[in-house]
C-alpha cells in the first residue's frame, strides 16, 4: 500500500536518449570545416549510441562496481587477478571498435587525428575511467613501431577491434592493452630518482630481454596484457615492454600489492606492485627512457586535454537542461538574468576548450605528415603541456559550478554531477601535474624558438584587430625575456596567457562574433576574475546570451 504525502513536480527529468554529436555545434562545425569531414557519419552514428540511456548506464554501473584484486585462487595459488564489472568490458569494447585505440596508426589518412579526438571527446561524456587503457594502449603505439620484431608479433593485436577481456597469453589473445608503470614511491613526476633496475639476459640494449627488479608506485591498468615501465640499467634509465605473461606462456613475476583507493577515476583499476625478475624487452636506445617516455606522453597528455574537454562538455549540457526544467522564484532557471550568465559564461569556456582539442589534433596531425613543419610543431610540443595544465585545471572549476547549478541534487550520487566533479582532477593530476606542465612549456620554448615566433606571429596576425589581445602577446614576449629564475617563478603566469591568447584566437577565427568577443573581453579584463558568470560589456545582451545557450545546447 502506498501512503501518498505530496505530488513531486518541479523536478528535471533525467537526460537521455539524445545525440552527442549532433547537438555539440561547435564540434559539428570543427569537424565539417576540417580533415575530417569523411568521419561525420560515423561520429553521428556513435554519438546517438553513447546518448542512449542504455549507454549513459554502463557508465553508472562502472563506477559503482570498482574492480576488486584477486590475488590467489582458493587453493593458495597467487594469481594476481582484478576483476571488473562486465559494464566495464562493455565500454571498452565500443571502444576499440570505433578504433579509439590505434585509428591513426592503423588507418592512417588525413584527418585520422582528428576524427578519432573527435570520437574520444564523445565517449569521455558517458565514462572516464575505461578510457584510460584506451589511451595508453593508443600511445604505446608509436613506440612499438619503432621496434621492428617486436611490433611484428603485436601488429595485430595491437590493431585488433575486438576486446579480449581473457587473462591469457599473448599468443593465445585476440587483442591486447598496454599500460604503463613509470613513477616510484620516492620520485612521483621525478622519474629520474626510480631505482626499478633492468639486469641483461639475452642479446644487447633495445629489442633485448632484461629481468627488472624493484616497484611502481602507480601502475595502470593491471590488468593490461603488457606495460610500459621505465627502469635503470649501467646507462640510465631505459624504457621496457612488459608482459603480463613470459613467451613460453608462464606468469610473469609482477606482484601486486594493493589497488588505490581513489577519489575519482574509480572504474578504472591502478595499484601498486613489485617486480622480482619481471621479464621485459627494451624499447628504444638504452639510457634514453625518459625521452622515449616524452614522446608517448605528448600522445597521453593531448587525451587528457580532450577528457577534460568531455567532462566540460557533459557537465554543461546537464547544467543548462536543468536551468531549462527547474523554476524558482516564478521562473524557470534559465530566464533569470544572472543564471543566464553563469551558464553562458560556462558554455563560452566550454567551446574554447573543444576548439583548442580540435586544434591540437590538427597540430598532431600536421606534425606528423611535415615533420619539418616547425610551426605545427611547436603547436604540438608547446601548446599541448599548455593546454593540458588549463584545460584540465579549469575543469574542476568548471565541473563545480555545474553542480551547484543543479543545488543539493547535484551534491548527491544519484545524479550524474558528483561523480563528474570527482572526475576532473585526475586529468589535471595524471602524465604530470601543473607545476610540471608550466616548466615543460618553457623547456619547449627553449628549444622551439623559430616554431614558437611562427606561432606568435600567427596569433598576432589573428590579434591584429583586438587591442587587449595584441597587449597580451606583447606582455607574453616581455615576461619571456626574464631571467631563467624569474620565468620559473612566472611560468604558471606565462602558461595560462598563452592558452588565453589562444583561446581567444581560436575563438575569433570559429565562434560568432559576439561569443567571441565576450570571451576575450572577459578573459582579458582583470576585474572578471576566475568566477564564472562575470560576463559584462555592451556585448552582454540577453539577447546574445540565450543565443549562446542555443548554440551551446540547442534542445
Amino acid at each position: 500500500m502506498q501512503w501518498p504525502t505530496h505530488d513531486v513536480s518541479n523536478q528535471a527529468s533525467d537526460l537521455h536518449d539524445y545525440n552527442l554529436y549532433d547537438t555539440d555545434l561547435a564540434l559539428v562545425a570543427g569537424i565539417q570545416g576540417d580533415l575530417a569531414a569523411w568521419h561525420e557519419a560515423d561520429l553521428s552514428r556513435y554519438g546517438a549510441e553513447l546518448g542512449t540511456q542504455q549507454t549513459l548506464h554502463l557508465g553508472q554501473l562502472a563506477n559503482q562496481h570498482v574492480p576488486a584484486l584477486q590475488s590467489h585462487d582458493r587453493f593458495g595459488n597467487r594469481i594476481d587477478v582484478v576483476d571488473f564489472h562486465p559494464s566495464w568490458h562493455q565500454l571498452l569494447a565500443m571502444q576499440r571498435r570505433e578504433n579509439l585505440h590505434a585509428m591513426p596508426w592503423s588507418q592512417p589518412r588525413t584527418g585520422a587525428h582528428i576524427a578519432r579526438t573527435a570520437a574520444y571527446y564523445l565517449q569521455a561524456q558517458v565514462e572516464s575511467g575505461s578510457m584510460c587503457p584506451i589511451t595508453m594502449t593508443f600511445a604505446s603505439i608509436p613506440l612499438l613501431q619503432q621496434e621492428e620484431k617486436l611490433f611484428a608479433m603485436l601488429k595485430d593485436k595491437l590493431f585488433s577491434r575486438e576486446h579480449d577481456a581473457r587473462d591469457l597469453p599473448l599468443q593465445q589473445k585476440r587483442s591486447m592493452l598496454v599500460g604503463m608503470g613509470m613513477t616510484e614511491k620516492q620520485g612521483g613526476s621525478d622519474v629520474r630518482s626510480n631505482t626499478t633496475t633492468a639486469r641483461l639476459t639475452h642479446g644487447k640494449g633495445r629489442g633485448a630481454d632484461y629481468l627488472l627488479n624493484g616497484h611502481k608506485w602507480f601502475f595502470s591498468a593491471p590488468m593490461c596484457d603488457a606495460h610500459m615501465v621505465l627502469a635503470r640499467t649501467d646507462a640510465g634509465l631505459s624504457c621496457f615492454f612488459v608482459p603480463r605473461w613470459w613467451p613460453d606462456g608462464s606468469k610473469n613475476a609482477i606482484l601486486i600489492q594493493r589497488l588505490k583507493d581513489k577519489l575519482g577515476n574509480r572504474s578504472n583499476a591502478s595499484s601498486e606492485v613489485e617486480f622480482h625478475d619481471a621479464y621485459g624487452v627494451m624499447v628504444g636506445e638504452e639510457g634514453s627512457g625518459i625521452p622515449t617516455i616524452i614522446e608517448m606522453a605528448n600522445h597521453t597528455r593531448l587525451d587528457c586535454v580532450i577528457g577534460s574537454a568531455g567532462l566540460m562538455r557533459n557537465a554543461l549540457v546537464q547544467a543548462i537542461h536543468h536551468a531549462r526544467h527547474r523554476s524558482a522564484f516564478g521562473r524557470p532557471l534559465i530566464e533569470h538574468a544572472l543564471m543566464r550568465n553563469v551558464l553562458s559564461d560556462l558554455a563560452l569556456e566550454s567551446e574554447a576548450a573543444t576548439l583548442l582539442m580540435l586544434r591540437l589534433a590538427r597540430a598532431a596531425e600536421a606534425s606528423g605528415a611535415s615533420p619539418d613543419n616547425l610551426r605545427e610543431h611547436a603547436w604540438r610540443r608547446i601548446i599541448t603541456p599548455a593546454a593540458k595544465f588549463w584545460v584540465c585545471k579549469r575543469a574542476l572549476e568548471f565541473t563545480g559550478e555545474c553542480m551547484e547549478v543543479w543545488g543539493g541534487n547535484g551534491y548527491v550520487e544519484s545524479g550524474p554531477m558528483a561523480r563528474m566533479y570527482r572526475e576532473s582532477p585526475v586529468n589535471s593530476i595524471w602524465e604530470g601535474s601543473g607545476n610540471v606542465m608550466c616548466l615543460d612549456v618553457l623547456r619547449a620554448i627553449a628549444k622551439e624558438q623559430e616554431g614558437f615566433e611562427l606561432l606568435l606571429n600567427e596569433l598576432q596576425e589573428t590579434a591584429s584587430a583586438h587591442p587587449a589581445l595584441r597587449d597580451s602577446i606583447d606582455a607574453l614576449r616581455q615576461d619571456l625575456k626574464s631571467s631563467a629564475v624569474q620565468q620559473e617563478m612566472l611560468a604558471r603566469r606565462i602558461t595560462q596567457r598563452l592558452v588565453l591568447i589562444i583561446q581567444s584566437c581560436l575563438m575569433l577565427q570559429h565562434a560568432p562574433a559576439a561569443s567571441a568577443e565576450l570571451f576575450i573581453g572577459s578573459r582579458s579584463d582583470a576585474e572578471s576574475g576566475r568566477v564564472f558568470g562575470t560576463l559584462s560589456g555592451t556585448n552582454n545582451t540577453g539577447a546574445t546570451q540565450r543565443a549562446i545557450l542555443e548554440r551551446a545546447w540547442p534542445i
